[in-house]
């Protein structure tokens, strides 16, 4: 899909992307249903962010999300018809015996988590340097390094404290005007916490488990 992002200022990186998070339907007669098709799109596009980002110490995390996504998409491009929202694919998919794209789903979850809250961290510390917001969004209760083992969360804090580039340069990346800058990524983030809160509930029930 290419065109502008019609949601955020003209000028800032934000509004070049594909699909923004704020244009992620849900469907919230429906118990908050996300649309496949959209959802996808917009964890595509944030995961350029982490182009702009630079460096090496968000790297794996980059590996990581793109390969989840795509686990997704190959199950919505098997069955288009039974995974038109998230909870659909996951549901259908359980009912199959297989349970590749909602371990997958779940692991795009948990990145996606680390991103909003790292982003979050940054956006309410303007004095933090993006290492310190990453790091500290990595460590949190609850956060991606529980779901490490011991080898790959002590590897993980080190690409990030010596890998991600200065805050600086990565906002000022993002756009001229600073202060649209944080307006677009506050309401990105903002759209992205929403999305990542109503998956963590849905995938906490007993009929999102595969165990």
């Amino acid at each position: 899909m290419s065109r502008t992002n019609e949601v955020h200022a003209p000028g800032t990186w934000f509004s070049s992307i594909p699909r923004s998070f704020e244009e992620v339907p849900i469907d919230t007669a429906n118990g908050n249903a996300i649309s496949t098709v959209e959802f996808l799109e917009a964890a595509g596009s944030l995961v350029t962010l982490f182009d702009v980002i630079g460096g090496v110490g968000l790297a794996a995390v980059k590996s990581d999300l793109t390969g989840n996504i795509t686990k997704v998409q190959e199950r919505y491009n098997k069955a288009p018809a039974e995974s038109q929202t998230l909870q659909d694919l996951v549901r259908n998919e359980l009912k199959s015996g297989q349970h590749k794209a909602t371990e997958g789903l779940l692991w795009l979850v948990r990145g996606l988590q680390f991103t909003a809250s790292a982003l979050r961290l940054s956006l309410n510390n303007p004095s933090e340097e993006l290492n310190a917001s990453f790091l500290g969004a990595y460590k949190a209760p609850g956060g991606l390094s529980t779901h490490h083992g011991y080898i790959i969360r002590k590897g993980t804090e080190v690409a990030i404290k010596s890998g991600v580039p200065y805050r600086k340069d990565f906002y000022n990346k993002l756009g001229e005007n600073q202060a649209e800058v944080n307006v677009a990524l506050e309401k990105e983030v903002k759209a992205l916490e929403n999305v990542v809160t109503i998956l963590l509930q849905f995938q906490s029930t007993p009929e999102a488990q595969w165990k």
